[in-house]
């Protein structure tokens, strides 16, 4: 980089600061410093949970063109390279998804990993059929970790909290044991995110993991970044990122690589980037983020986010904010109740 370049990604990065746009990492040394094998581990909001900074995402495993003895070893294999972080949901592939992810974990895997999936329902009937056919599923008498999947309009903050309503569910089952924590999902805007956590806090609920799109192009449209990632972190709610390469719409932009995808999420201030892995070379390619992977200074971020600027803008390779193409519970209003 000669002078005029590093001069201008400077300004940026000063300009970014000022206004708020630039989330510093907030971890401490221990959750900098990766194990033995690489692996990074972070804490879990308050709830003092040690998980790993990368998370097997689920839906992938459930995929036509990826047979079950393949997905089964990549459970196996990513368990053992130090992923305890596992993410499934009801919906996910019919059920294939969750199903795949209980045979790898039958065989004494189970112990190892700290699980979580989520389910659609908002009444309280039918997030209950769904929590038990989860565990069913995967196998197991209790989730690490629950949550409402979808949080998409903003009518469905009301209703889960509503008499009646899922969270009623969600609590009676973890009285029982069914679950430890519970969290919530979404995919479409900010203020969606916004709403559900101002509901809660209506209700005297505290949410103890909340997930959202968190990558290079999310700065610039619609940012969980900016608006939603800064309460988490102030509140002791543990983020969830995902959707680092937004399927392959993010890569398609051709203005940026997957690994600095992946080192973008890996320095933003959040428990587990979650990401898809349905290869032996995206598993490698995921472990190699993590190797390779020192936090970021503002000036290097900040080159990043002028690189990615102009195809962000308008929200074209997020079209999980822009499109129904991600809304499962839209095609299928019936998995809402």
């Amino acid at each position: 980089m000669d002078r005029r370049d590093f001069l201008k990604t400077a300004s940026v990065a000063a300009s970014l600061a000022t206004t708020g746009q630039l989330i510093t990492p907030m971890m401490n040394a221990a959750d900098s410093t990766p194990n033995t094998d690489g692996m990074i581990y972070r804490t879990l909001g308050r709830t003092g949970e040690r998980v790993s900074a990368i998370g097997l995402g689920g839906y992938h495993l459930g995929k036509p063109n990826l047979d079950e003895a393949e997905a089964i070893r990549i459970v196996h294999q990513s368990i053992e390279r130090g992923i305890n972080f596992l993410d499934n949901c009801w919906d996910y592939n019919g059920g294939v998804s969750e199903q795949r992810m209980g045979k790898a974990l039958a065989d004494g895997h189970r112990a190892k990993v700290f699980l979580m999936t989520k389910i659609d329902g908002r009444t309280k009937a039918e997030a209950a059929r769904q929590i038990d056919e989860s565990l069913s599923h995967l196998q197991t008498d209790h989730v690490d970790l629950m949550q409402f999947h979808e949080i998409i309009r903003l009518e469905d903050p009301d209703r889960i909290f509503a008499e009646g309503g899922a969270m009623e569910a969600m609590m009676e089952a973890k009285k029982a044991g069914k679950l430890r924590y519970i969290g919530f999902t979404g995919h479409k805007d900010p203020l969606v995110h916004l709403r559900m956590l101002d509901i809660a806090r209506d209700h005297q609920f505290h949410f103890d993991a909340v997930q959202m799109p968190l990558n290079v192009m999310d700065a610039h449209f619609r940012s969980f970044e900016k608006n939603v990632l800064p309460v988490l972190n102030r509140e002791g709610i543990a983020a969830l990122g995902m959707k680092a390469f937004g399927d392959h719409d993010i890569l398609d932009s051709k203005t940026v690589e997957p690994i600095e995808c992946l080192h973008y999420c890996l320095n933003l201030p959040v428990a587990v980037q979650i990401t898809g892995i349905d290869s032996q070379a995206v598993f490698d390619q995921a472990f190699e983020a993590v190797r390779t992977f020192k936090p970021m200074s503002a000036t290097q971020v900040a080159s990043l986010l002028e690189r990615t600027r102009a195809a962000a803008l308008t929200g074209k390779y997020e079209p999980f904010k822009t499109s129904p193409r991600n809304d499962g519970t839209a095609q299928n209003p019936k998995w809402l109740g």
